[in-house]
């Protein structure tokens, strides 16, 4: 166990100053990017280690194993992030539990979840996930619905948008995803003009391509494999 939390502390500090070397590179301040240990799948005793060496952040797709995991470790100051798709009959389950909805795809799940936050008194963030590659097995929004889906979402009450969430495909190069990283920093920037209000954040990178993401504006990083290992099969 020991070891264990060793190895897991060893792991998230190397990507943090990777994530700090990335950063300064560009002359982005490091901390203003926030790692989001992607703790998917990941028994609970693993995020309890790591939290030990201060890591706060954590992401989560399934709504179940998410709180399970979140009545287990209630103990702790923990900001869960929930970053999967998210299907608006379960949306019930996820306003007011998480600290930010990555994954936010139609205006139909928006409403679901303005509609339940409203219901607990609070207001969910959420970030609009855009799908740039045309991966039509991707999750997200295209950016020809981003200004209008944008729009409605300002309008209600229970949500506040904060920003944009992308997903590139997968490269066995990391630099093939700049592009896409890039767009979504541009699209940002548009609908902050055509908003007139300020979305500080930009949820990109993962394990393989957090670099570039990083060089490019990233806010928010989603890293899983690099610090936890393999990812054991959903069962």
């Amino acid at each position: 166990m020991i070891e264990r939390n060793n190895e897991l502390a060893e792991r998230a500090a190397q990507v943090k100053e990777d994530l700090a070397e990335a950063a300064r590179r560009v002359g982005r301040l490091p901390e203003d990017i926030t790692l989001v240990a992607v703790s998917k799948l990941h028994p609970g005793s693993d995020i309890r280690a790591l939290a030990q060496s201060g890591q706060v952040d954590y992401g989560e797709s399934y709504v179940q194993e998410a709180m399970g995991k979140q009545e287990d470790l209630a103990d702790l100051d923990l900001r869960w992030h929930f970053i999967g798709g998210l299907q608006s009959n379960k949306a019930k389950f996820v306003a007011g539990n998480f600290a930010l909805v990555h994954s936010v795809d139609s205006r139909k799940l928006a409403q679901a979840l303005h509609k339940k936050a409203l219901e607990r008194g609070v207001v969910q963030d959420i970030l609009l996930q855009v799908s740039l590659a045309g991966e039509v097995q991707k999750s997200g929004i295209t950016e020809e619905v981003l200004p209008g889906l944008a729009d409605e979402v300002m309008e209600m009450d229970g949500v506040r948008l904060v920003g944009l969430m992308t997903m590139p495909p997968f490269f066995d190069e990391p630099e093939l995803a700049r592009p896409v990283f890039s767009r979504l920093r541009q699209l940002k920037d548009a609908l902050e003009r055509q908003l007139d209000t300020a979305l500080p954040h930009l949820s990109m990178g993962m394990t393989g391509d957090f670099v570039p993401a990083v060089e490019e504006g990233a806010t928010l990083v989603r890293i899983g494999t690099r610090i936890f290992g393999v990812r054991p099969p959903r069962v």
